[in-house]
């Protein structure tokens, strides 16, 4: 069954999310594998001599919990994506109501996670940034990259890490809010269209509710 241009639309914002998800996880990845797995969002940094060092990480489970999230849904993203072009070349699959309100209630999910990961990111990286600055050591959180770091290696691009993670997270907002509004479009269109072409679900329902019409001879 050919996919309607909505539907269409949906996969391409998915795939979109799928790439911004992985970038995501991965800057954030790496910058925790930078401070030899230690997490630096929200964290304390201090002088060691002449170099920097992070004094106060923060909890590794907050690192993972803003990379699990993002990568277990860029891996949603990407399932799904299979599954449709499997879908749309071999079988002949409608996505009815009952699983458009699962996609309704999946969307709603991941934007939830996404805002949260994304505002972690932010506040984290400020508040991290701020520790450095106030050290008076150097004048932002992108010089900071150019310094040494103890032990030696730790940090390497940390700033340009963390800034790609929450771009990428803020994007993948938006492009789940449009997944969103067009499921709600689907949801809208499929209800209208439901009892024009005598859905199964909609007439069952009805037959209930009023009764079969006796027929006439």
């Amino acid at each position: 069954m050919a996919l309607s241009w909505l539907q269409r639309v949906e996969l391409a914002l998915f795939a979109a999310a799928f790439l911004c998800g992985a970038v995501a996880a991965a800057a954030l990845t790496r910058t925790q594998g930078s401070f030899g797995g230690s997490c630096p969002l929200y964290g304390v940094a201090a002088l060691n001599g002449s170099s920097l060092a992070l004094s106060s990480p923060s909890a590794p489970s907050l690192c993972s919990f803003v990379a699990g999230a993002s990568g277990l849904l860029a891996l949603y993203c990407l399932l799904l994506l299979l599954f449709w072009v499997y879908s749309s070349c071999i079988e002949d699959s409608h996505r009815g109501s009952i699983g458009l309100r699962i996609a309704l209630a999946i969307s709603a999910i991941a934007i939830f996670f996404i805002l949260v990961s994304a505002c972690i990111l932010r506040f984290g990286t400020r508040s991290l940034c701020n520790s450095i600055i106030s050290l008076n050591h150097t004048i932002s959180c992108s010089d900071a990259q150019k310094i040494s770091w103890t032990p030696p290696g730790t940090a390497v691009q940390f700033y340009s890490n963390l800034q790609n993670a929450e771009t990428s997270s803020w994007v993948n907002l938006v492009l789940w809010c449009l997944v969103w509004m067009l499921q709600v479009v689907q949801c809208k269109s499929e209800a209208t269209q439901a009892p024009e072409r005598g859905d199964p679900e909609w007439s069952s329902e009805t037959a209930a509710l009023v009764g079969h019409r006796p027929s006439q001879s």
